[in-house]
């Protein structure tokens, strides 16, 4: 379906060129009509002018070319002539006819007439012709005619002087088109800048400034994004409500199995469960949340205060164990994703590295062309490149010697998935250890500078 933009455009146009071709139909019309009756002046003048010399040589009409003296009456075939008839059928006429005659129309006409007809050699001529009794008696028969090209190449200069015009009218009405389908397209821009910025800023928008014919869009968008925003809310707290209701009864088994531990059951199977239960809750959980506020909202975060916070407290765990911590990250970062969830991505990341490092544990944050890296790296033993793909598994726990579910990386992907983002694994090339890399892409959903 064609854009409104476009239909606009091809709107504006259509009616430009139509206006214009009717207008040019129209004015071309006009200019013929005037051509036309100067050039029916100039023949009635020269007709005139015949009849005024006719009537001084009435009697001796063989000298009336003397009197006539137009060079074009002179040169054979010239396009322009005269012819007189007397009463009796004789007929005198210009050189110009050489032995040619004009059509003469029907009747006695005592007023002149126009006609079309053919004169010397089948070219169409234009005639004024009137019968004329002169005081001396005597009637004659007067034409005068003139080829019709000199009319048609006269039409034609007038024509072609006025294309440019009409071009140019062509074109001034384009750009009209162009800035008119700007100006009406304007408010709709605006609500499109609008309704981006209203999620960063979380107002809603004003339905006065914008036409009266986009208010109620705006009321019903408002609507629509305080709907949206109450479930969002709802979700989270439900999903925050299902966490606590589960708190309790596995705390309940947490009791009891350190019971059953003191009076020297085993239990170690039952813990580990009871952990895998958990984790996985807490998964369905973050997922759940993730999913809501992708789609449904446009959390905007700062990247830059989640990475410090977390370094501050990541930075007292490695200080208590003797390993360092080493952050490095740009400026002015935002992520259009939700702070409890980037912060649960890098959260996991972090412990993961912190955990399983010898030493060192790098996090870099950059903005790259077109989105921005986010690197966690250790000096630790890595990940083998045909493991990593279990260790983003659910649950996927390639080392048991460690207290863990296994489930912090799929947790992870599960909650940058949502957002369009992703992580990947590898070897760092600088520390030796695991490597991974989150990618948040600016511009696709869910995600901006």
């Amino acid at each position: 379906m064609l854009s409104l933009r476009q239909r606009a455009l091809m709107g504006g146009i259509a009616s430009g060129a139509l206006s214009v071709g009717v207008g040019t139909l129209a004015v071309f019309s006009y200019i013929d009509s005037r051509v036309a009756d100067r050039f029916d002046t100039a023949l009635r003048d020269q007709h005139t002018q015949l009849v005024v010399g006719l009537s001084v040589v009435t009697q001796a009409p063989e000298t009336l070319r003397d009197l006539m003296f137009d060079p074009a009456y002179r040169t054979p075939y010239s396009g322009r002539y005269w012819q007189v008839t007397s009463a009796d059928g004789n007929i005198y006429s210009s050189a110009s006819l050489f032995d040619a005659t004009i059509a003469e129309p029907q009747g006695s006409p005592g007023t002149p007439t126009i006609l079309n007809t053919f004169g010397p050699e089948n070219e169409a001529v234009r005639t004024v012709y009137q019968k004329i009794s002169y005081e001396d008696g005597t009637v004659w028969g007067v034409s005068v005619a003139e080829s019709q090209a000199q009319l048609f190449a006269e039409r034609r200069v007038a024509q072609k002087s006025l294309l440019p015009v009409f071009a140019l009218v062509g074109l001034i009405g384009v750009a009209g088109s162009l800035l008119l389908m700007t100006v009406t397209l304007g408010p709709l821009r605006k609500l499109r800048t609008d309704v981006a910025h209203r999620w960063d800023t979380d107002e809603d928008l004003k339905p006065e400034d914008y036409p009266e014919e986009v208010s109620p869009l705006v009321d019903d968008l408002n609507q629509l994004l305080r709907r949206n925003r109450d479930i969002v809310s709802g979700s989270r707290r439900q999903a925050a409500d299902l966490a606590h209701a589960l708190k309790t009864p596995t705390a309940i088994l947490r009791n009891e199995l350190s019971g059953l531990s003191e009076a020297g059951a085993p239990t170690e199977t039952a813990y580990e469960a009871l952990d895998r239960i958990d984790a996985q809750l807490g998964r369905s959980l973050a997922r759940l949340r993730a999913i809501n506020t992708a789609d449904l909202t446009h959390s905007r975060t700062d990247l830059v205060n989640s990475i410090d916070r977390l370094s501050r407290l990541f930075s007292k765990m490695t200080e208590r164990e003797n390993k360092s911590l080493e952050v490095s990250r740009d400026p002015e970062m935002w992520v259009r994703m939700d702070t409890q969830d980037i912060e649960e991505v890098l959260g996991n990341l972090m412990d993961n590295a912190v955990k399983w490092c010898r030493n060192r544990v790098r996090v870099t944050a950059k903005r790259q062309a077109g989105y921005i890296e986010i690197r966690v790296e250790d000096d630790g033993l890595g990940i083998p490149e045909d493991a990593r793909r279990e260790a983003l598994r659910s649950g996927g726990r390639l080392d048991s010697s460690v207290v863990g579910s296994g489930l912090g990386l799929a947790i992870a992907v599960d909650l940058l998935n949502a957002y369009g983002a992703k992580l990947e694994l590898s070897r760092s090339d600088e520390l030796g250890g695991l490597q991974s890399r989150v990618v948040i892409s600016l511009g696709t959903k869910g995600i901006s500078s």
